[in-house]
């Protein structure tokens, strides 16, 4: 059943729209499994909607309840935990990374070279932790698949590898060079990764505790975490991979699933299952500035800063990017401190509001705040990668159409 009602200048007829494009366009023709739909506005939720399945194998349709991997939709959570150690002086943005992780302090750039044998130079300058909150660090993934760097990536399991700890990430990266200087591109990557090790070490606690105790607490946040609870166990989704033809099949299966159990590998930048309304609390707080239900995880003068594009010059990603991948479109897009902002609405080619950030994941979950508008909108679903349909466009224009 649909739960709608006009709420805040948004158009129900309009709303309905999101249901048909989606059963039309995407679960009928099997090119999704299920989806989970949520639009908000003013602080009020005017719409929510599940359709389809959360396993097909097992006929177990989507539940408003149903746990999600997230994965990059955990980079902004890790961010905001870091600006929580930012507002406590605990660094600067412009503090060098080797300040905190000595034996980075002389990072080396890639000339030519397979691993382990690299030909490099000196990086022009060091990395800064604004560096690493706008991926503009010279870090990568491995799964890009552009690079000899990122293949050395993929060697040593470094894009998340459940046998990897975040000590081990720090280190191997001090051993292998950067794709470019640090503050000279952009480039999606395990940066926030990095942050997540740093807010462990900043803060003197487990990176998984302090989230629940300055984030998930105090935002009611109880089905958010880095592994499935036997209790979730039931409404958890199975995750698909999209096939060839506009098909998919299974890639991890919710019973078997590595997220079943807690791993040595807390990853910051990708690491968390979640719930649409667990999601909704933080994305809702971040939309009022840092506050949510008189729970404050951020101050507003902070945040405002985080959500400007601190990209150099104003630049929107298509002029700095040197990889094709992200979770979001490039055109008209800078980056924040943990999202991207969009800065061109005209460029961006999708109707909305300069100043709108968000970001998604790889299972193709996704959510925007435009805070002009005071909008947030969450989709979840399960299907790997990102960029398999332009569904994140589509909803946006669906959504602003919405808007009276």
């Amino acid at each position: 059943m649909t739960e709608l009602k006009q709420i805040a200048g948004l158009a129900p007829s309009q709303l309905l729209n999101i249901e048909g494009h989606l059963e039309r366009c995407y679960i009928q023709p099997k090119k999704l499994p299920g989806a989970l739909t949520l639009v908000a506005r003013r602080g009020e939720i005017a719409y929510v909607k599940a359709q389809g399945l959360m396993d097909v194998e097992r006929n177990k349709p989507v539940c408003r309840d149903t746990v999600f991997r997230i994965y990059s939709m955990t980079k902004p959570i890790t961010s905001i935990a870091m600006m929580q150690l930012y507002e406590q002086g605990r660094f600067l943005l412009d503090d060098p990374v080797h300040k905190y992780i000595p034996a980075w302090k002389n990072l080396r750039v890639y000339k030519s070279g397979l691993y382990p044998e690299f030909l490099t130079t000196p990086a022009a300058s060091p990395m800064t932790i604004r560096d690493l909150f706008t991926h503009m660090s010279g870090l990568t993934y491995g799964f890009m698949n552009r690079t000899n760097v990122d293949a050395a990536y993929r060697e040593l399991g470094l894009d998340g590898s459940r046998d990897l700890t975040m000590e081990a990430l720090v280190d191997q990266l001090a051993e292998l060079p950067l794709e470019f200087s640090p503050g000279t591109a952009w480039n999606y990557s395990v940066s926030t990764d990095v942050l997540g090790y740093l807010v462990q070490l900043l803060s003197g606690q487990p990176f998984d505790e302090y989230l629940r105790e300055h984030i998930f607490d105090p935002l009611n946040m109880a089905d958010t975490g880095f592994y499935v609870r036997g209790d979730q166990l039931d409404r958890f989704a199975a995750c698909y991979v999209y096939q060839p033809g506009d098909q998919f099949k299974l890639q991890d299966d919710p019973v078997t699933s590595p997220f079943r159990h807690k791993g040595r590998f807390l990853s910051g930048g990708g690491g968390l299952v979640s719930t649409i309304d667990d999601y909704f609390h933080f994305a809702q707080a971040l939309c009022q500035g840092g506050e949510f239900q008189g729970q404050r995880i951020i101050g507003r003068k902070t945040f405002e800063f985080m959500r400007h594009n601190h990209l150099p010059g104003n630049q929107d990603l298509p002029g700095l990017s040197v990889g094709a991948f992200s979770e979001t479109p490039y055109a008209g897009s800078g980056f924040g401190l943990g999202f991207s902002v969009k800065t061109d609405v005209a460029k961006s080619q999708v109707n909305g509001s300069v100043g709108e950030y968000g970001w998604g994941g790889l299972a193709s979950t996704n959510f925007y705040i435009d805070p002009v508008e005071e909008l947030v909108v969450i989709f979840m679903t399960q299907l790997i990668p990102s960029s398999s349909y332009p569904i994140r466009q589509e909803l946006r224009a669906i959504v602003n159409g919405a808007l009276v």
